[in-house]
């Protein structure tokens, strides 16, 4: 196997996000050959080769683009003045001025972590849950009620009475979006009383689990649940849990307790800056030319658009 397909193992291994680029076609005299391929990680770092470094800088710019909608892309990076490259349709075109001539076409695959979906229970309906995870592909987790769910996307509690209480308040504690409760209308309205929650906090609760289709076997209950979350899903409600307005979280015997106001969990997309010289967008990182000035830091797409820009300035 090759060193990226070896990094890709142990992203995905890792549950970390990441785009693999693939050169499929090279015009001469461009730098890269068919099959060179490469790493985009969330930072905007590159690990592999598909490009010089001004071909580099926008394939950077789309596989971050990649990685936030999660649908594959099939990038054109052309001169500004160059011979013919057959065309692609559907294919996003960018216009490089700073390339010597030859153009490449680089297919960017965005590699996301399947959703978790925490069960508890050893109930029917939690073994056919996890049968029918195993058929969407997401991946499934036992941790609770020992420890904490961590990056899960839900939590669907089907234990039919045991561990109940203590599974919702690690799930609530952990920020997680979507939280199931398998119970009857009743006992379930009597469970979330028992725990004092809050209005916000038991309006993340969903019980009965699932949407209302009229399930009666084991199988058509889960599949009343994933439809719900894949619901969910799909609308973007489950890439974060809503805030508690109190900062509390829910205490060891059901009331209220303050908590430690929660860090950012991630910094975020990379800014993206444009370079003054050529106008190509520039994500900033280890390695990529730059310029520091009075009025900030400026960056360029390569070294000749940061040296020139240096000499109309007039510094060093």
């Amino acid at each position: 196997m090759s060193v990226v397909t070896d990094r890709a193992l142990e992203l995905t291994a890792s549950r970390t996000p990441f785009v693999h680029a693939t050169v499929v076609r090279a015009q001469a005299p461009a730098s890269a050959c068919s099959g060179d391929e490469a790493i985009i990680l969330p930072d905007g770092s590159i690990e592999g080769f598909v490009g010089g470094q001004c071909a580099e800088g926008s394939v950077r710019v789309a596989a971050l683009a990649a990685l936030d909608s999660g649908a594959s892309t099939l990038l054109r990076v052309l001169p500004e003045e160059g011979g013919e490259f057959p065309d692609t349709p559907g294919a996003q075109v960018v216009v490089n001025p700073c390339l010597s001539g030859g153009a490449v076409e680089i297919f960017l695959k965005p590699v996301l972590p399947p959703p978790v979906v925490e069960i508890v229970g050893q109930s029917p309906i939690a073994r056919s849950l996890e049968q029918m995870c195993e058929v969407l592909g997401y991946a499934t987790r036992r941790s609770l009620p020992d420890a904490a769910p961590e990056s899960s996307a839900a939590v669907v509690i089907a234990t039919h009475g045991r561990d109940e209480e203590e599974s919702i308040r690690r799930a609530l504690e952990a920020d997680v979006p979507y939280i199931a409760l398998v119970a009857s209308p009743r006992r379930g309205s009597a469970v979330l009383d028992e725990l004092g929650l809050s209005c916000c906090q038991r309006e993340r609760i969903s019980t009965p689990a699932g949407l209302d289709l009229g399930a009666r076997t084991a199988g058509e209950v889960a599949v009343s649940i994933l439809a719900e979350i894949v619901g969910r899903l799909r609308h973007g409600e489950l890439g974060a849990a809503p805030a508690e307005p109190s900062g509390a979280t829910v205490g060891p015997e059901g009331g209220e307790e303050p908590a430690e106001q929660a860090a950012p969990s991630g910094t975020g997309a990379p800014e993206v800056h444009v370079d003054p010289v050529c106008g190509m967008s520039v994500i900033p990182g280890e390695g990529v030319p730059h310029l520091v000035t009075d009025e900030g830091t400026i960056w360029f797409c390569n070294p000749r658009c940061r040296d020139a820009h240096a000499a109309a300035l007039g510094v060093s």
